[in-house]
């Protein structure tokens, strides 16, 4: 498992957002950011949970996603944001962790 970003909830615009239609919420490219910084800003009918609007998340890679949340308590189950990229959400206690898998 390595690092890979932050995600950060807000309500501020920021340069380079993008949109992405089935979450309702504009984001940022984390590989754009010195820090690794994903800015998220939700739409008030976005249908992803609460714990991801209101609180940060880290995001990690590994190697093979099903595995890695095996055990867990999902967020949100596994799917492919874009292709070669698939992601899944995961609470470690009250902290909301994203997993990043590369399938290309």
């Amino acid at each position: 498992m390595k690092f890979h970003h932050i995600g950060i909830p807000t309500t501020e615009t920021h340069e380079g957002e993008e949109y992405m239609e089935g979450g309702k919420l504009f984001y940022t490219d984390p590989e754009a950011s010195e820090y690794k910084i994903e800015w998220l800003r939700f739409d008030a009918d976005s249908p992803m949970p609460k714990e991801l609007q209101e609180h940060p998340h880290a995001a990690f890679m590994v190697d093979d996603i099903k595995t890695a949340i095996e055990g867990k308590n999902v967020l949100i189950e596994p799917f492919e944001v874009f292709p070669g990229l698939t992601i899944a959400f995961i609470m470690e206690d009250t902290a909301p962790i994203e997993l990043m898998q590369a399938t290309a």
